[in-house]
């Protein structure tokens, strides 16, 4: 696990709320082409997410090793609509350092009743994205088009490396859990 995956455990509301922050910049003139350009390479190289197929996001729930359930952050920060809260399931090894730090907000879920989740809020129409820090996975969120941040960093204010799509992602996920436990 990246020390960055733990950093941003403690102060992801703030977070969330410097990435809003500092997207808005993309809009100044002078400066906003500099903004978006080193936006996109952090959301390349360091933390960003990745849309996935509802067949991606039961492909991933059959891969981990572990779920737990717990709020999505990015509505729990700008409540922009009434969408159910607990929707983010953590995934894999690296969601030790989520429940280390909140242990309150999560509980463990059968893979069953993650898919069930994952049903749920397709018929809601939220959108389902793994998010990633650095090399691990650590979340299925699924999010509204009104309060994703890797969403509306990429659609309001032109940052697309912030929200990506990779025909592989199952098997980057794979991959990486087999690197995590071996």
């Amino acid at each position: 696990m990246h020390h960055s995956l733990r950093l941003y455990e403690r102060h992801r509301e703030l977070f969330l709320r410097y990435y809003i922050f500092q997207a808005r910049w993309t809009r100044l003139p002078l400066v906003g082409r500099l903004v978006r350009r080193v936006a996109n390479t952090y959301g390349k190289r360091v933390s960003g997410a990745y849309l996935l197929t509802p067949s991606d996001a039961e492909s991933i729930v059959d891969i981990a090793e572990g779920l737990f359930l717990g709020p999505c952050t990015c509505r729990a920060v700008f409540h922009n609509c009434d969408n159910p809260l607990n929707a983010e399931i953590m995934v894999g090894l690296t969601r030790n350092v989520f429940l280390a730090e909140r242990a309150h907000d999560y509980h463990p879920i059968t893979k069953a009743e993650a898919k069930d989740i994952l049903k749920q809020c397709q018929q809601k129409g939220l959108i389902h994205t793994i998010i990633k820090c650095r090399e691990d996975f650590y979340a299925i969120c699924n999010c509204c088009s009104c309060c994703c941040v890797p969403l509306r960093l990429s659609r309001e204010y032109g940052i697309g490396n912030a929200l990506t799509r990779s025909r592989d992602i199952v098997q980057e996920f794979k991959d990486n859990q087999h690197l995590s436990t071996g």
